[in-house]
Parts: structure tokens; C-alpha cells; sequence
């Protein structure tokens, strides 16, 4: 009996939306000295007001980290960057100091999906990575981006709370993500993604890879209208074996869903209307 090829380890993903999450803090002893804070404020509100219609959010941040969050959502990382050099040239933005940014890419990881169909192109005798291999490959793919396009293009939650937080999966030299087997990560990610099931409704979850682009390796955003849901599902999560084994979280941040039409409001010291 013919024995069957070896099963690739990297699982497929899909790829949707740019993101770019931009912090800023800002500086407000400069701020109070100037004195023509509508005029800045009305121009930057409605250039925000315009990027709201085209995928971008903003946020009012509680704590230290920062003091304002935006988040953008654009089909391509060309879009992203026309987005900041139109902030950019703001003169808002000179009183704003940029306390830190990530840059990914709407991801769905295909574990599941990939395992059978791995499994199935091996039971046909094809080899991985033949252009046989590849082509069916592609056309799974392409089936899959028609039915969960939503998903990999979504609108920017409106719901009251945001909490975004990078991660990356172990690299160390006892316990390694990367080295286990696809079926072993493929059963850790069903125990881990069955957490997360229990929360729907609750909240909104937005996954995005940043391997190759920024300094961990996804991003994660979390949406709700009760931000005690955040503390709950990651702590849960925490007791997951992918998480509590193999996962390293980056730093946290929280805030609130804010209309560019209030900017003047929030710059003035005024929280956001409940």
C-alpha cells in the first residue's frame, strides 16, 4: 500500500480587510495654550466624520496607554496609508503624540477545513505543493471567501466598549506551538474556539494576522456593550490548554465608542454620553 504524503504543516487562513490601529496621547499643556481650538477641532471632526463612513473608528481610552484610539478598517494597506497622511496633515494632530500603532490584516484560520481537505487531496495520491495540489487548493479557498466575505470584510462593531490586545503563540525552547502537529493544533484551537462560542451575542470578536507585518503575531478586538464580558471570556480562556500553555498577550486597551461629531466635546474634558 501506497504510503501517504506528508501533511503540510501551516494551516490555510483567509485574508480580508487592512487594519490599522493608531494611539495617540494628547499633550495637554500645549493644548490648553491654544487659542484656536474650534477652528482645528471642527476641521479634524469632519474629516473623521468622513473616514467613520468609509470603516475607521474612534475611541476615548481609559488609563494611561493613551488617550485616544483610532481603529480603520480599508481594503488594502495603500487605503491605510492615505488615511495617515490625511490625519497627518491635520493641525489637530500636532498636539496629539502617537503612543503606539499595529498594523494587520483580517485573518480567518482554517484548521478545521484545512485538515480535511489536506487529508482528502492525500487520500487522492496528490503531493503537497504539485500545481494539482495548488489548484485544488485555490479553488477551496476561493469557495470559502464567497461564503464568509462578511466576515472578512466586517463593518467596525458599534458597540459601547472596544478592548484590543496583540498575542503570539509560544516560541520558547520547551514548549513551541510551531513545532506540534497540525492535528494536535487543529484539536487545542476547537477546545479554544468552543470558549469563545459561548460568548455570542455578548460579544463581537474581530481577529487580524500581523506575522511579517508589526511586532506580535495577530490582533485581537473585542467589542460589547458590558465591558465586564472582556474580564470574563479571556479569563476563561486563560484555563484553555492553547492559551494557558502556548499563548503570550501583549499590552491591553480599553475604551469607549466615541462620534467624530463629539470630538470637541471629549477634547473639552467631557466623557462620553452613556
Amino acid at each position: 500500500m501506497k504510503e501517504m504524503p506528508p501533511m503540510p504543516a501551516v494551516p490555510l487562513t483567509l485574508e480580508g480587510a487592512a487594519v490599522l490601529h493608531q494611539m495617540f496621547r494628547l499633550r495637554h499643556a500645549e493644548w490648553r495654550k491654544e487659542t484656536g481650538k474650534d477652528q482645528l477641532l471642527t476641521a479634524a471632526a469632519t474629516t473623521l466624520a468622513e473616514m467613520e463612513e468609509a470603516g475607521s473608528g474612534v475611541f476615548s481610552m481609559l488609563g494611561h496607554k493613551s488617550d485616544l484610539m483610532l481603529v480603520h478598517h480599508r481594503r488594502s494597506f495603500i487605503d491605510l496609508n492615505a488615511v495617515e497622511l490625511r490625519l497627518a496633515s491635520l493641525e489637530l494632530f500636532d498636539y496629539l503624540e502617537p503612543t503606539t500603532s499595529y498594523v494587520s490584516v483580517v485573518e480567518l484560520g482554517l484548521y478545521e477545513s484545512s485538515f480535511r481537505l489536506y487529508n482528502q487531496l492525500a487520500g487522492r495520491g496528490l503531493e503537497p505543493f504539485t500545481p494539482e495540489w495548488d489548484r485544488e487548493i485555490e479553488e477551496a479557498l476561493e469557495t470559502q471567501r464567497k461564503a464568509m466575505a462578511p466576515r472578512l470584510w466586517p463593518a467596525i462593531p458599534n458597540h459601547r466598549y472596544i478592548c484590543f490586545y496583540p498575542m503570539n503563540r509560544t516560541r520558547g525552547e520547551r514548549k513551541n506551538w510551531y513545532m506540534l502537529s497540525i492535528a494536535e493544533r487543529r484539536r487545542q484551537m476547537h477546545e479554544h474556539g468552543l470558549i469563545g462560542r459561548r460568548y455570542a451575542g455578548q460579544v463581537q470578536q474581530i481577529i487580524s494576522g500581523s506575522i511579517g507585518f508589526d511586532d506580535w503575531e495577530w490582533g485581537v478586538d473585542l467589542y460589547a456593550e458590558d465591558p465586564l464580558v472582556f474580564k470574563k471570556l479571556i479569563y476563561e480562556m486563560r484555563f484553555d490548554e492553547a492559551s494557558a500553555v502556548y499563548a503570550e498577550f501583549g499590552p491591553f486597551y480599553t475604551g469607549l465608542r466615541v462620534s467624530a461629531s463629539v470630538l470637541g466635546d471629549l477634547f473639552a474634558g467631557h466623557p462620553p454620553a452613556g
